[in-house]
């Protein structure tokens, strides 16, 4: 998924978003009822896990039962299967959920380009008549 990075440098930069920064829009716009994301896992537990920083996400919980697991049943290294892959599917899930929230924001700044676009159109009195399905939102 290394499209959003030539489109940033390539063409166009202001409708994508920056990959390093928060979002600037508000996260529940669009959304009723959107729940935020919570750590199962708490700092200490993390802590006497030793884990490492770049490790601690969302998916901790699982990654510190399938560390437990493979120090519980060290020779026996198959024996943790069902961890191993509870923790790589949630990675996959947060993976998602990012490139998910990634999109939306390149889709919302796209949008506000083409409102600021089609407003400074109409005050400089050269109002599109009838409006396309592209600049309808």
């Amino acid at each position: 998924m290394g499209a959003h990075l030539a489109r940033r440098y390539v063409g166009d930069g202001s409708g994508e978003p920056d990959p390093l920064r928060m979002p600037t829009f508000d996260p529940n716009f669009g959304f009723p009822e959107r729940k935020e994301r919570v750590m199962v896992a708490t700092q200490q537990q993390m802590n006497d896990a030793q884990l490492p920083l770049h490790l601690r996400d969302y998916c901790a919980h699982h990654l510190i039962r399938l560390l437990k697991c493979k120090r519980d049943t060290f020779p026996n290294f198959l024996a943790c299967k069902h961890e191993q892959h509870d923790w790589e599917y949630c990675e996959h899930l947060d993976y998602v959920s990012r490139m998910k929230e990634f999109e939306r924001e390149r889709r919302l700044l796209q949008r506000k380009k083409r409102r600021e676009k089609r407003e400074a159109e109409a005050a400089r009195g050269q109002g599109p008549g009838e409006v396309g399905p592209e600049v309808a939102l």
